[in-house]
């Protein structure tokens, strides 16, 4: 990332306005590089009953057995999709999967405030259901499945590694950008009370710390230096609780000159680093 588009992303601030994630969407815009012509995609198969449980597959050439990547979009638990016409988000996640010879999917799930918590672990779980069943017709390893998710997605997939164990077990990883995890410390706002409730004092049992530090699955997590304070504290907090559970560091990634959308929105651009990162991980847990 040059000074200059640092620079950039520095000016629209740190806290999640509608300026600040529009300008990042558009300054991202404009360094994607576009799909790859050879990336094929089947859309909008579905993995489950509600409208939103839908998901997008990504391939090249004929492949058979290889890694599968799943990304899960963000939007603050109450919005986003995996793919908005006209923009290459986040279809840049699916394309990044298939460039690298793998699989890629990307998935929509129900969003708050009708569908409140556990629904982002149980569509998970029904979409890692259904990716196990039905991924090697489309090339794909059932055994070597890596999900990832930003922000919101993020959550949904730690919250399906935390409180659907026994289901999540056997996955390859986890890629985790910018999750809150501790539901007892976070700051709360319209958007957690939208997914969590409306009684702070029954968020525990979402928090996703516990189940984290008891997982096999190996988890890549990061954080952005331009993220909001309260995703930083998070990053810090799970740090210091992973060290004091397994007596060493989690794989934890600080992104110099990114912000909260930046690391997923990256992916697929002359902003190679998060790329790189990520792709390094998959291929040490799923080859």
């Amino acid at each position: 990332m040059t000074p200059a588009f640092r620079a950039q992303l520095e000016s629209l601030g740190r806290d999640l306005t509608p300026d600040m994630l529009g300008g990042t969407q558009q300054l991202m815009r404009m360094i994607n590089k576009g799909m790859d012509p050879d990336t094929k995609v089947a859309r909008d198969i579905s993995y489950g009953p509600d409208e939103r449980n839908r998901l997008d597959i990504f391939t090249q050439g004929d492949i058979t057995g290889a890694p599968v990547f799943v990304f899960v979009h963000g939007g603050g638990f109450m919005m986003g999709d995996k793919h908005n016409e006209g923009s290459p988000f986040y279809s840049n996640m699916g394309d990044f999967a298939a460039r690298h010879g793998w699989v890629g999917v990307t998935l929509t799930y129900r969003l708050a405030p009708d569908h409140r918590f556990p629904s982002g672990p149980d569509d998970l779980q029904a979409a890692v259901q259904w990716l196990r069943d039905n991924i090697a017709d489309h090339g794909g390893d059932p055994d070597r499945i890596v999900l990832s998710g930003q922000s919101a997605g993020a959550v949904h997939v730690a919250g399906y590694l935390a409180h659907r164990r026994e289901h999540a077990a056997g996955l390859a990883g986890a890629v985790l950008m910018s999750g809150i995890y501790d539901t007892t410390t976070c700051d709360p706002n319209d958007n957690a009370y939208a997914y969590y409730g409306d009684d702070r004092k029954a968020w525990a049992p979402a928090s996703c710390v516990a189940g984290l530090l008891a997982t096999e699955v190996p988890i890549q997590f990061s954080v952005a230096e331009f993220d909001p304070q309260d995703f930083q504290r998070q990053a810090a907090q799970l740090v210091s609780q992973w060290t004091d559970a397994k007596g060493e560091m989690p794989e934890m990634h600080y992104l110099s000159g990114h912000n909260h959308l930046t690391p997923a929105l990256s992916i697929g651009s002359s902003s190679a680093e998060t790329e790189r990162m990520v792709a390094g991980f998959v291929r040490r847990v799923a080859g």
